[in-house]
């Protein structure tokens, strides 16, 4: 099938992976992109010179020694003219003014941790211990059994083996403990308060500890210029190698032939294809077919599949703020409400060190608030009240912000807000979700990217691999091109 046509739907960071490697690997690839840019949620944008980021808070697969690493380094999206940025302490929190913090050297964490909370020394050393049993996992490079490839087959290191024994340890220790019962432990309120500050219920502590391991790691940077030039270098990754991406063409469906794709339809223009690589959001991917598909592991997906998303809000500020933390939690001296959602205390990410971000003595803040609050937005739209109402919580938020850090108060020059709508209309994502939530009760599992009596539709995207991110989007479209080249008995160029 070498040389022949590769249709890709989607030009996120899973189908601009599709589209490198389907190209490497000899195929006539083109990837529809429905926005005019790509992309998809690994995206920023800018407003009165002032840069937001609204995808990439950091990155798997930064450190060099990581296998991921290489990947990236593959398909373009890293090179050695890309900084990796580091910010210490990660996480900061101002309790009674004492500063709790987390650190990505999760020695250092320990250290002051106890420092302020000598009486806690025990319930730290065991949280630290956990974060030390995630250090070394490192997420695995897969390869589908039986497809033929250049290089040589890597299995993981016996170090890897290990260390995944002990994460498996270590979340069936965790997922029977109640977030709060476990935050109960520690006497300090500081350390209780930052704790249930970013973490949720349904979800517990693991997922904390599973961060705070990667980052001790060594893993977790934040490469310069964050998702818009990462996702352009892919770009142009792709199009070097003679791959054609089109802009603003909404593929609207995939077209079947006796059970097998033949192309696909784009603004009621019929493209041929012998294969087609949906690399769109596999929970809203029966739009694109005439007939439901009927598959066991799509039907539990959309059964179990819940979605990670947020307003957010980004601030263009007229003050130097670079005193102030990298990623601070603020508790709000009056909880903010949006809907059924109600947020005491504010996380931000302060980008005023960075001037790719922030101009010259002036700051970028950006503010997740957590929810499902996707109908709520809808309501809001067709009542006619959804730019009143995204002013509001603008507004309502700046002053909260502002009773915290005054040298803010007056100064907002741009205030951006961005509802899972916002999500939905530009990149179109299930109710404009980011990911997918691991809750206590899920297990970590990978779904199929192809359904059986379809030939020539593959599937890739992070639902796939809950709870998904930009690593797991970018190892989907390379699993993707890998279960084409399979079929097609097709030699699968790796990465040497």
């Amino acid at each position: 099938m070498k040389n022949k046509k590769v249709i890709v739907v989607g030009g996120g960071i899973a189908g601009l992976s599709a589209g490198i490697y389907a190209k490497k690997c000899g195929f006539d690839v083109t990837i529809f992109e429905s926005h005019s840019i790509a992309g998809g949620i690994c995206t920023s944008w800018r407003r009165k010179g002032y840069l937001f980021e609204g995808g990439m808070h950091w990155l798997a697969g930064s450190n060099p020694s990581s296998a991921i690493n290489k990947l990236w380094y593959y398909l373009g999206a890293l090179d050695d003219s890309v900084e990796i940025r580091y910010s210490e302490p990660f996480i900061e929190y101002l309790h009674d003014g004492v500063p709790i913090r987390f650190y990505r050297d999760v020695d250092e964490t320990e250290r002051y941790l106890i420092s302020i909370s000598p009486d806690d020394a025990k319930e730290i050393n065991n949280f630290c211990n956990g974060v030390r049993k995630i250090k070394k996992l490192e997420m695995p490079i897969a390869n589908v059994r039986g497809v033929k490839m250049t290089g040589k087959k890597s299995n993981p290191p016996i170090s890897s083996i290990f260390a995944m024994l002990s994460a498996v340890g270590m979340i069936r220790k965790y997922a029977g403990i109640e977030r709060d019962e476990y935050i109960s432990r520690f006497s300090h309120p500081g350390i209780r308060e930052v704790m249930r500050a970013i973490t949720y219920p349904e979800m517990g502590i693991a997922p904390l500890i599973f961060t705070l391991g990667s980052l001790a790691g060594g893993d977790g940077g934040f490469p310069s210029g964050g998702s818009l030039p990462f996702a352009n270098r892919m770009v142009k990754s792709f199009t070097n190698a003679g791959g054609e991406i089109r802009y603003k063409s909404q593929v609207e469906r995939v077209l079947v032939e006796n059970k097998k794709a033949v192309g696909v339809l784009v603004n009621g223009k019929r493209f041929n294809a012998d294969a087609v690589i949906i690399a769109s959001d596999t929970m809203a991917v029966d739009k694109l077919f005439d007939f439901p598909l009927d598959s066991k592991w799509l039907t539990e997906m959309r059964a179990t599949t819940s979605p990670t998303m947020a307003v957010f809000v980004s601030l263009g500020i007229d003050a130097d703020l670079r005193k102030y933390p990298t990623y601070g939690i603020y508790k709000a001296d009056e909880p903010l409400v949006i809907s059924d959602q109600t947020f005491e205390y504010i996380s931000v990410a302060n980008y005023a060190n960075d001037p790719d971000y922030s101009p010259a003595g002036k700051s970028v803040f950006t503010i997740q608030l957590p929810g499902d609050t996707y109908d709520y937005w809808k309501k809001i739209r067709d009542e006619g009240r959804y730019e009143e109402e995204k002013q509001k919580i603008g507004e309502e938020l700046i002053k909260r912000l502002s009773a915290k850090i005054p040298e803010m108060a007056g100064k907002v020059e741009v205030c951006d807000v961005a509802t899972p709508l916002t999500y939905e209309r530009y990149c179109g994502n299930w109710k404009g979700s980011w990911m997918t939530n691991m809750t206590k009760d899920m297990k970590m599992k990978s779904y199929p990217g192809f359904i059986k009596g379809l030939d020539g539709v593959y599937f890739a995207g992070q639902r796939l691999m809950p709870p998904g991110g930009i690593p797991v989007a970018m190892m989907t479209g390379r699993r993707a091109v890998q279960y084409l080249c399979k079929d097609t008995g097709t030699v699968f160029e790796g990465e040497g």
